[in-house]
């Protein structure tokens, strides 16, 4: 059974660590203390699962007892066969660099902290992790560290790309997409459809400044684009919030629809609020979304 870290450990391990990760780490700490273990993936031959006959499956594998009992043909699928690696990607666009200043980190900076602490959370369970478009998913507690160290890497995340890469990926797997998520949704929808076709699961996290929600102005103001749309300037902001509401929440509406429509889960988090409590919401979603086929 897998034993949360206490406090006094955390702080000894944080000595040693990035800002980053210990910030990271500290929101971990503090969601273990409220997660119950889940089952660990092994990498021996445990029996975990009967699954169905795929092109390719050796022939001694087949349980005939199983398959005798209805009219598909199954195999034994051990806890390592079963094994589903977990890829995280965050928004790396100039866009992830907005905070409002309203108590609310940057977009990137929240989203950062909230990959590093779900890679906690997923290797003490046992789980293989890694960054899409990075190394190979791997076990241990170094694994944190070493994204951490990935995350400086502007060439592997894709500095500028506000959306994930389109990589083939071994089905079973889950992958993680944080950012802002304000790409029109049919861009949005063709990168999750291109992993849902190959068996991965998913799960969308949007990450919003306080004042992207809020559109909390009033009067002349002067906006500069992040990602050279150049500067707008509205004479009343006040007589546009309604309509600027009304297009967030299409945004979201059309997230969640995208999501539902391949078996995704979508979560949304504000800045100005906890970590923990969007932390806990995703990890407990991939739980509940059943980590295996």
């Amino acid at each position: 059974m897998a034993v949360a870290p206490t406090l006094t450990d955390a702080a000894r391990l944080a000595s040693a660590l990035p800002p980053l990760l210990v910030a990271a780490q500290r929101v971990a700490t503090t969601v273990m203390q409220g997660v119950h273990g889940r089952r660990r993936v092994g990498q021996g031959d445990a029996f975990w699962q009967f699954r169905q006959y795929r092109p390719g499956d050796a022939i001694n594998r087949i349980d005939w007892r199983q398959t005798a009992k209805s009219r598909a043909v199954y195999v034994r699928e051990t806890e390592w066969e079963a094994a589903a690696s977990v890829w995280l990607w965050r928004d790396g666009s100039p866009s992830m660099d907005f905070s409002s200043g309203r108590n609310a980190p940057k977009k990137k900076l929240r989203a950062e902290i909230l990959l590093l602490a779900l890679a906690t959370l997923l290797v003490d369970a046992g789980e293989r992790v890694g960054l899409l478009g990075g190394d190979r998913p791997a076990y241990g507690r170094s694994v944190p560290r070493r994204l951490a160290d990935a995350l400086t890497d502007n060439a592997l995340m894709g500095a500028a790309d506000s959306l994930p890469p389109r990589l083939p990926l071994p089905a079973h797997g889950h992958v993680v997409l944080i950012g802002d998520l304000l790409d029109p949704l049919a861009s949005i929808e063709g990168a999750v459809r291109h992993y849902a076709a190959h068996g991965v699961r998913g799960h969308l996290l949007q990450i919003l400044d306080p004042a992207e929600e809020d559109l909390p102005y009033d009067g002349h103001v002067k906006f500069s684009g992040l990602e050279r749309e150049g500067d707008h300037t509205i004479r009343r902001v006040e007589a546009v919030r309604d309509a600027y509401h009304a297009r967030l929440i299409a945004q979201k509406e059309g997230l969640a629809r995208i999501a539902q429509s391949v078996g995704w889960t979508w979560r949304a988090h504000r800045t100005d609020r906890p970590p923990e409590t969007a932390l806990l919401s995703l990890y407990m979603a991939m739980a509940d979304s059943g980590r295996r086929q």
